[in-house]
């Protein structure tokens, strides 16, 4: 199942989804297409494997289908790798990232 998670989160655009759901869950597939430029079938291929990846759940309300986050796949991973090191380092560092990544885009 991890090997499908990390298969999922490989495609910008399906971590773009991902972020459109942790923005705002429950979404359905018009809704989600109306911020992407991709067409429908696009997204409905890369949700159809987020969803093989246990990383977005559906409810049906009606005809409508909805989308939501389900973050416990990445909190797997999270504790299995991520977990293991000393986090307030690995937030140095990504915060230091984050400066110079702002810093560069002034300069």
């Amino acid at each position: 199942m991890i090997d499908a998670v990390f298969k999922a989160l490989a495609d910008g655009s399906r971590r773009k989804l991902l972020d459109k759901l942790h923005g705002s869950d429950g979404q359905t597939l018009s809704e989600l297409c109306a911020h992407l430029d991709m067409s429908r079938q696009a997204v409905t291929k890369h949700l159809g494997l987020l969803e093989k990846a246990n990383l977005v759940s559906t409810v049906w309300r009606g005809r409508e289908k909805l989308h939501f986050l389900n973050p416990v796949p990445l909190h797997e991973i999270y504790e299995r790798w991520i977990g293991k090191y000393e986090g307030h380092r690995l937030q140095a560092l990504s915060d230091l990232k984050s400066d110079l990544e702002k810093n560069n885009k002034k300069g």
